[in-house]
């Protein structure tokens, strides 16, 4: 996993619900863990575009609900700043089901809507099934 070029607002923490951008099964998350955060005791986790996530599927397929799931943040709703000075934010906040963390593998075959550059450069398998990259 690479780093981020751009300096991207933690926009969701923990306990948001947040809608699922793929065809994995899942229609709808609750966030429950952030993958590598750091931060003091107490302190509610938080993450935004290209931040992995555990996520318990809510809303879905009768497989899929009530599991965990790794996830993906492609889009969110606060807007964030890139090296060039252009400010981006999006309509929604989305993530996609991953298959492999390691691989950066998605479980889905098509993503709806667009996605983030910057899941772009940190996952480059992404960009095989995305439609549209902001």
């Amino acid at each position: 996993m690479k780093g981020l070029k751009a300096k991207v607002t933690k926009a969701l923490q923990v306990g948001s619900r947040v809608k699922i951008a793929d065809n994995s099964g899942a229609k709808e998350i609750e966030i429950i863990a952030v993958k590598g955060y750091r931060g003091v005791k107490s302190r509610i986790p938080k993450c935004g575009v290209g931040d992995v996530v555990l996520g318990a599927v809510k809303v879905g397929n009768p497989d899929m609900k009530h599991t965990i799931v790794p996830c993906v943040i492609i889009r969110q709703r606060k807007e964030y700043r890139r090296k060039n000075g252009v400010r981006i934010k999006f309509e929604d906040n989305a993530a996609i089901v991953m298959k492999d963390l390691k691989k950066g593998e998605p479980k889905g075959t098509v993503i709806k809507g667009p996605v983030a550059r910057e899941v772009i450069e940190r996952f480059p398998l992404i960009t095989r099934i995305s439609s549209m990259v902001v």
